[in-house]
């Protein structure tokens, strides 16, 4: 194998879920594309990679500093949906069923791969709760066993904001379901069946 297709492969082996033959594949397809379309393609992926910013207030990704959905103005921002990963705020944005606002958190908690609470964005999200305008928060977050894990420490965080409605998305999502893969009909109703979650402030 020449020694710069073998370098693209190997690079492409970096990516999730690429193995050597997709990675093969892949590179042959570059090779074959148009050489004005390879650049944009490079280069979009370097300009993504160095100018991507994550929002100031909610840890989505955004070409600026406050993101679109915190910028618009016709949003429910008394209502937080709160996420692991920006791929989660996607798929719920993708129903066109939820209004509000999102938080990321940025990942869930896991002692096994060394992720604590201080590793989230957690204290920025109980800033956003301190303003006082803020009348529920959805927990949409996956129910694997590192997920059950951050809900309960969200919820005892909760505890200190007892005029504000805690509530889960329902559970019609599978126990150990990644949200970014569940179809957005599954997503959709547990939404709006989402309930309420006793923080036991009340």
């Amino acid at each position: 194998m020449p020694r710069l297709l073998d370098n693209v492969c190997s690079e492409l082996q970096r990516l999730p879920g690429i193995g050597r033959r997709t990675a093969l594949r892949l590179a042959m397809h570059i090779l074959k594309m148009d050489p004005e379309a390879a650049d944009s393609l490079s280069e979009s992926i370097k300009r993504f990679r160095h100018e991507i910013r994550y929002c100031a207030s909610c840890n989505n990704l955004s070409d600026t500093d406050i993101c679109p959905i915190c910028s618009d103005t016709r949003r429910d921002h008394s209502t937080i949906c709160v996420v692991e990963q920006v791929q989660d705020l996607l798929s719920i944005e993708n129903t066109g069923q939820y209004h509000g606002v999102y938080h990321v958190l940025g990942g869930v908690i896991s002692p096994m791969q060394g992720i604590g609470p201080s590793d989230l964005k957690i204290d920025l999200l109980a800033d956003k709760l301190l303003t006082g305008q803020v009348r529920e928060v959805i927990i949409a977050i996956s129910t694997s066993v590192e997920g059950e894990t951050t809900l309960f420490y969200l919820l005892n965080r909760l505890r200190a904001f007892p005029d504000v409605k805690v509530t889960t998305i329902a559970r019609g999502i599978g126990f150990g379901d990644e949200l970014e893969y569940v179809d957005e009909l599954t997503i959709t109703h547990a939404l709006l069946n989402r309930r309420e979650v006793d923080s036991g402030a009340r």
